[in-house]
């Protein structure tokens, strides 16, 4: 579904990747693992046009996002869950979802049944601001915002980092399940290396713009984890 091919991205003049490449099948769920700085984010920051130029070449279901502003990319049917969220806090958490379906290509301006069945706080929220919820709410609110694009793909930046742990369990339930039972691709930028280890089929591991190490899940050793993410 997803490749990139020696992709190079830089900010200014700085390039953060160099020569990578990875591709993610259909319905596939693929860790991105590594150290803080070794390049996760901006993978995910590139794939969504968001860095300041980038080289190579990187295709959805066959199709060229080169030369695509980041609109046109989601409007292919990709979800985009950034770091720190990017919720509007002066927006009803109603209104924070309905903004993802600007995003679609049927253009229905609906709350997807998915989004409140995977997070019925939600439901229960829709009229409060989205500003007032706590970390681990809005953080389930920025998902179910990306699904009211109806992706065919996610990208997940560390959707649990410095979430409740009561709450961070619900999150992984329901990403491992858009993936099994829904059959969306994700892409998850992730520091829990177990989390990884139980809903992704495969992984990569990042090194100074570079993939260092990938392949199936179950070859993601302790070694491997030690030599490439211990501090």
């Amino acid at each position: 579904m997803l490749e990139l091919k020696e992709v190079a991205s830089y900010y200014g003049n700085s390039p953060v990747l160099q020569d990578l490449s990875v591709s993610v099948g259909e319905s596939e769920f693929l860790a991105v693992l590594g150290r803080n700085g070794v390049g996760k984010t901006t993978l995910l920051k590139t794939i969504m046009g968001l860095t300041d130029r980038i080289e190579g070449r990187i295709t959805l279901g066959g199709g060229d996002l080169g030369a695509l502003p980041t609109h046109l990319r989601a409007l292919q049917g990709i979800g985009y869950v950034p770091q720190g969220r990017g919720i509007i806090p002066h927006f009803t958490v109603r209104e924070n979802i309905v903004m993802g379906t600007f995003a679609r290509r049927d253009r229905r301006r609906e709350i997807p049944p998915i989004a409140l069945e995977l997070f019925p706080v939600l439901r229960e929220s829709l009229n409060r601001m989205g500003g007032v919820l706590s970390g681990g709410q809005q953080q389930q609110l920025a998902i179910a915002r990306a699904l009211a694009a109806d992706p065919r793909i996610i990208l997940l930046d560390e959707p649990t980092e410095g979430i409740q742990p009561n709450i961070v369990e619900q999150i992984e339930e329901a990403i491992a399940r858009l993936n099994r039972e829904h059959r969306i691709t994700i892409v998850l930028v992730e520091q829990n290396v177990d989390f990884a280890r139980r809903a992704a089929q495969r992984f990569i591991i990042m090194e100074k713009g570079r993939i260092a190490a990938e392949g199936a899940v179950d070859k993601l050793t302790d070694q491997l984890v030690h030599r490439h993410m211990a501090v």
